[in-house]
């Protein structure tokens, strides 16, 4: 998995930037509409999923399968889909796709910080980022009820503080590619 995260730490980077422009997007545009809202959602999580089975595909050339990875990033592709062909979801409907997605997507991010914890440095911002994902969900299904312009925000944030996290261990695995270069070149 060291081995992936090396070679993929870009991936990590653009999945990182992606929800950080995904977040400032739901602050600058509180005001949009809902079906807005919902096709941004849609290619957030779909452009998750690809960079997600981009990471799984690398993971698996080099000999490590993590299905747990190949799940997460299949879910993200999936409803990323259903969103873009279903986009008439009611607001509570699409809450409990985005909550679901969120838990779905957190849970299997600190099961693979914890097998990697042996292997690399940094594990805690998969952990971090999977922490902030269940937390998230939970929210949405506990107050699916709340206004609109809240659950933007609520969006906003978490995809905000979800990116910054991704960039953390984009760095990390950038900085594990530099140290193994340096030592070789040793």
């Amino acid at each position: 998995m060291e081995g992936a995260l090396k070679r993929g730490w870009w991936a990590l980077l653009i999945r990182g930037l992606t929800a950080i422009v995904f977040g400032i997007l739901c602050f600058a545009m509180p005001g949009m509409t809902i079906r807005f809202l919902i096709m941004l959602f849609g290619a957030f999580a779909l452009v998750d999923g690809v960079f997600g089975l981009v990471a799984y595909f690398q993971a698996k050339g080099a000999g490590e399968d993590y299905g747990g990875m190949l799940f997460e990033a299949i879910v993200g592709i999936l409803v990323g889909l259903v969103v873009f062909f279903w986009p008439g979801l009611t607001g509570v409907v699409l809450l409990y796709f985005i909550g679901g997605w969120a838990l779905v997507t957190g849970i299997f991010e600190i099961i693979a910080a914890i097998k990697l914890r042996k292997e690399i440095k940094g594990e805690f911002w998969l952990i971090l980022g999977g922490l902030a994902s269940v937390v998230f969900g939970v929210v949405l299904f506990a107050r699916p009820g709340v206004g609109a312009l809240a659950v933007i925000w609520i969006i906003g944030v978490y995809a905000i503080v979800f990116g910054v996290i991704m960039l953390g261990l984009a760095f990390a695995a950038r900085k594990m590619v530099k140290a193994a270069q340096a030592e070789a070149a040793a």
